[in-house]
């Protein structure tokens, strides 16, 4: 080969090189901006009215019993399991036995309500509401 041909063949690559490190960096560049975006949306959702944190944790305290908070969350069957736990509890309150079906859905509201209020409210929204832990 020629000195000629082998310049040419030095060049060529040394072309394609520059043009795939500038295509690699403007991927990058674009990968960086949606990161961004993507790091803006979340920040903004945590800090909306998405995130529940304060409603949720003082309606378990309060009404802890009857499952609100997790209906507030969308936690429907969680919710639904305690507020039957509830009703059963009043409808047999009489035999004794009642009286402890009502307390622990009260305990587990109580806890439940304090736990959601001593989150950070990036971790609420990541926990309960992004993950969907349906239980503490």
């Amino acid at each position: 080969m020629s000195e000629e041909n082998k310049s040419e063949e030095n060049k060529g690559e040394k072309d394609f090189a520059d043009k795939a490190k500038d295509t690699a960096k403007e991927i990058g560049d674009e990968a960086k901006g949606t990161a961004k975006e993507f790091g803006d949306a979340v920040k903004e959702t945590v800090g909306s009215q998405d995130n529940k944190k304060i409603l949720a944790g003082i309606l378990g305290i309060l009404f802890g019993s009857l499952g609100v908070h997790k209906f507030i969350l969308g936690y429907n069957k969680e919710g639904a399991i305690l507020l039957g736990a509830t009703i059963i509890g009043y409808a047999t309150s009489c035999l004794g036995i009642g009286f402890i079906l009502i307390t622990i859905p009260w305990i587990i509201g109580v806890i439940e309500g304090i736990i959601y209020l001593t989150k950070s409210d990036e971790e609420f929204f990541n926990t309960y509401q992004a993950g969907k832990k349906p239980w503490f």
